[in-house]
Formats: structure tokens, sequence, C-alpha cells
């Protein structure tokens, strides 16, 4: 439609916070960011080294010097930058059970100074879903945990240490996704929990987020029936507005999740969802594809603006929505530590990321086992509640083994390529090492059969794929001296020795490794 209006089109295209394909900016990204495009979200396929990613950055910023660029950088399995490695750092859950908030504050900002040395405004973490339901599908180990207390705490130290190397953080998923069975990429999740269950559950990490500064808030995808039976969370002026605005006091940015997941993208179009997301009280709209020529995103901000011409959203309210997109890039280009330091790759970074991994390592070593410490019987505890173990007196693997990893396809908040590393790890420590990955489509084992290597068997999340579950029972009856290594939420312990990695990275690989050759 032709209207003419500079000064709209302007306010809406800087609302908008689309991915894009390419390690270069395209095209079009270049015209839209000089258009007033208010920012881009970079993805693993955009990115292949540190040089390379702050140069793409630079070349955002070319065009746009206020540009908000954004990154889902969790640590753990989500991870953006260290996507082809695997991560430096252990996600939540491994640092919620460690539960030292002076160390998840340091990892938070090593992770800050790994985004700042490439002049990254906003990184989408960390997620303060209280992980309530261990049937969970997409949140389970990205959360610090079940207890409110301990998300509460352990997102707050979270913060402190990301932004105090000037990238703004940002709470997620409000008002909570802990609470569910589906996984909002595919289709709307429901949390069936009463205003006071949510009160005393769901929303202290986020009141803790808020008091604690954070800049940035994330809504999930979510239908909060309690709170509102018609809209979910995304689309809701009760819940946004009313509860995180006016209830909560939040006044930083609040950012949808992706418009184009399953959850929303079945209820409107893309146009009409970021509407109705902005008249709910949200400033910025996040859609992680475009099409190539970058049409999808002009078509976002004309809907924009015609609802605006219609009389459907008030001015004063994409005006607020852009002003503070606005205050977040001025935040970030103001703070003092942005050129403080420069990029590092100390050894003391290394070694925090190695520690941490290892402090949220749980083992069980079954009784008769020898690398069992005098009588360390196995309890009936779940391994996530184990007493830390020391490495054995004898190594619990000396020759090279075969690993096999029983791998469900990881949740699409993943990148594809994230590997869960174990078999690499092994091979550092002890060549040789043979490795075998089982998918769902095979979920047939190899031959197992005890030829005089040990067997290592990798799993992630078994208590929620009976594929694994049953695949990992028949391992274990065909060999009961196999490890198992659980890089997933913990379940009941199996096989001769039980490790629970409670994450996947680069560092609980090799702290696994390590442990089993008896190094550490």
């Amino acid at each position: 439609m032709s209207h003419s209006s500079p000064h709209l089109d302007r306010l809406a295209m800087t609302v908008l916070q689309p991915g894009f394909d390419g390690t270069a900016p395209p095209d079009w990204l270049r015209r839209a960011l000089a258009d007033g495009l208010g920012g881009a979200v970079l993805f693993a396929r955009n990115l292949t080294d540190r040089a390379q990613t702050a140069e793409l950055v630079a070349g955002l910023r070319r065009e746009n010097p206020a540009v908000v660029v954004a990154v889902d950088e969790e640590g753990g399995a989500v991870t953006r930058l260290e996507a082809r490695t695997g991560s430096s750092w252990p996600g939540n859950r491994a640092l919620g059970v460690a539960d030292d908030t002076g160390r998840t504050e340091r990892v938070a900002r090593e992770i800050g100074l790994l985004l700042a040395a490439a002049d990254i405004t906003l990184d989408y973490a960390p997620v303060v879903d209280v992980n309530a339901n261990p049937a969970n599908p997409v949140i389970g180990i990205r959360s610090f945990g079940p207890d409110p207390d301990l998300v509460s705490r352990q997102g707050v130290a979270w913060i402190a240490g990301l932004q105090s190397t000037g990238v703004a953080a940002c709470a997620k998923h409000f008002p909570g996704h802990g609470d569910t069975v589906t996984d909002s990429h595919h289709a709307l999740p429901t949390v069936h929990a009463s205003p006071e269950l949510l009160r005393e559950r769901d929303l202290p990490p986020f009141h803790a987020a808020v008091r604690a500064g954070v800049q940035a808030v994330m809504c999930g995808h979510l239908l909060v029936p309690s709170l509102d039976p018609d809209s979910p969370a995304t689309l809701s002026r009760p819940i946004l507005t009313g509860l995180l605005r006016e209830e909560m006091g939040f006044d930083g940015l609040l950012v949808t999740d992706a418009i184009e997941m399953g959850a929303v993208a079945a209820l409107h179009p893309p146009g009409e969802i970021a509407v109705r997301a902005l008249a709910a009280g949200v400033d910025a709209i996040c859609v992680g594809t475009s099409s190539p020529g970058g049409e999808s995103v002009y078509a976002l901000r004309d809907a924009i603006v015609t609802a605006v011409l219609e009389g459907r959203l008030p001015e004063e309210r994409l005006a607020q929505a852009a002003a503070r997109v606005l205050a977040l890039a001025a935040w970030h280009a103001e703070h003092p530590a942005r050129k403080a330091e420069p990029s590092r790759d100390t050894e003391e970074g290394a070694e925090l990321g190695m520690e941490t991994a290892r402090a949220a390592m749980r083992v069980v070593v079954a009784a008769d086992h020898p690398a069992s410490p005098s009588g360390h019987e196995r309890g009936g505890r779940p391994a996530g509640h184990a007493p830390r173990v020391p490495a054995p007196s004898s190594p619990a693997i000396s020759r090279p083994p075969l690993v096999v990893d029983i791998a469900p396809r990881l949740n699409l908040a993943i990148d594809p390529g994230v590997p869960t590393g174990l078999i690499g790890a092994l091979t550092e420590l002890l060549p040789g090492t043979a490795g075998q990955t089982v998918t769902a489509e095979t979920a047939r084992l190899p031959d197992i059969s005890d030829d005089g290597r040990p067997l290592v068997l990798v799993v992630h999340d078994a208590g929620r794929h009976t594929w694994v579950r049953d695949l990992l029972a028949q391992a274990v009856r065909l060999r009961p001296d196999a490890i198992v290594v659980e890089t997933g939420m913990p379940g009941e312990p199996t096989g001769a020795i039980y490790l629970a990695t409670h994450g996947i990275s680069r560092v609980s690989a090799r702290a696994v490794a390590l442990w089993l050759v008896g190094g550490q």
C-alpha cells in the first residue's frame, strides 16, 4: 500500500529485530538499517569465527550505529558463537547444581567479554524459567533448576556478570516456560497453574531480575489461562502491560520470542502478530528468519504503519516501543566496561569453564565396581543429588573405549551442529576410541559384545525418550560393565558407573573424559 509517512516508517522499522542469511550483511539488510531498522539477531549460520563476528557487527553498525545486535548465547547447549566447537561454559543447570553465585557471575562475565569483543548489544539470556516439570521438552537443562529461590539467586548473579561488560541481559521466557510439556517452537504450550502458584513459583525469578536491573525481558509464546484465557503472553496486554510493566515495574526493553515459532505462527499472519504484540506492550519484534530479499521485514513494517493509520495501534505506543529500543542501544554505547577490556582467551577463563563443569558433575558408582570409593553404596538417591565423587583410585577406563551416543534430536533452540563432544574428548585422551551415534531413525544398538573394549553410553534426557530408555536398558543388560553418561536431566542411575554432567558443552565432555581416565 502507498502511504507517505517517513516518520511512522522509521518508528516501525526501529522495533524490528530480524535474522538473516549469510556471514556478511546482505544488501537488503544494509538498506533496511539505513531506513532505521533498530535490531538484528545473529544465529550460528551467520558466524564463523571471532574476527568474522566482529567484522559482521561492525558492518551492521556502519549502516546504523544504534542497531541493537542480539544473539542467543546461554552457554551450554544454546550457543551461537561456539556452535561449531561446543560451549566453553556449562549451561544453567550445571551452574544451578554447583550453586556458587560468585562462580556464576564470573562465567556470565566471561560470556559477556566474548560478546563485548564483537560489540554485540544484547544477549537473549539468561533463562530464568523454573523447570517445574521434569517432562519439559524445551527448557530442562537450560533452567538453573526446579526451585524459585535457586533460580532467582543464580539469575541475578548471571545478569550482574553479563551486564558488567556492557552487554544487556534478557530474562526469559516471561511469565515462565518451566511447567510445560509442549515445545513452543512447534505448538502453543499451556501453563495450567493458578495465579497463586505462578506468584510463588514462576514469577519470583522475574521479580528478582527486574530488581537487579535487567535491561531486557523476553516474553514466551505461552497460554496462561489464569492470567489471560484468550491470548498467549506474547499478545496479552494483561500479562505484559498489567503484570510486567504496571505491577512488577519493569521499564526496560520487552522483546518477543521469534514470531515464526509454531506456537503463534498458527494464530495470525506475521504482520498481525507484530501489531498485536506491540499493542500488548512489546517493544521489539524478534523474527528469526527473513525472506532472501528482506521483503518480509518491509511487510512487517507496512503492517505496523497501517495499524497506526487505521487506529488499531496508538502511535504513542509505537513511539514508546521505539524509544525503549534506542534507550537500550544508548545504554550499551555509554557503558564504561565496553571498551575497557580487550577480548581475552586467558588460562583463567578456560580454567573457570572446566572448574564449573567439574563442580556440576555427579557420579554414582555401583558398589561392586573397583572404582567405588570403599563401599560407597549406590543409594536410592537420583544422580543429581549424589555427593561429588573424587577421581577413582584406578582409572575407570585405561584402554580406548567404544562410545555409543544414543542421541535424540535436540530441540530447535539448539543449533543442529552443536556436538555433545564425548567421542572427541575421549579420542583426544585415548587415541583409537571408536564412536557410534544411534538416532531415533535407526534406534538400534551397534555390536557392543564384550571384545575387551570398555563401553561408554551417552544419553540426553533419557527419562523423556522411551526409545532411549529402552536401548539403554538393553545395552546395560548386555554389558553390565557399561559406563553411562547422562548429559541432560538425570534419571535412575544405571550401569557400572553413572555420570551426570547436567549439560552439554565442550568442557562438560572434557571433565567426564578426564575423570574416566583418572585425570581428575
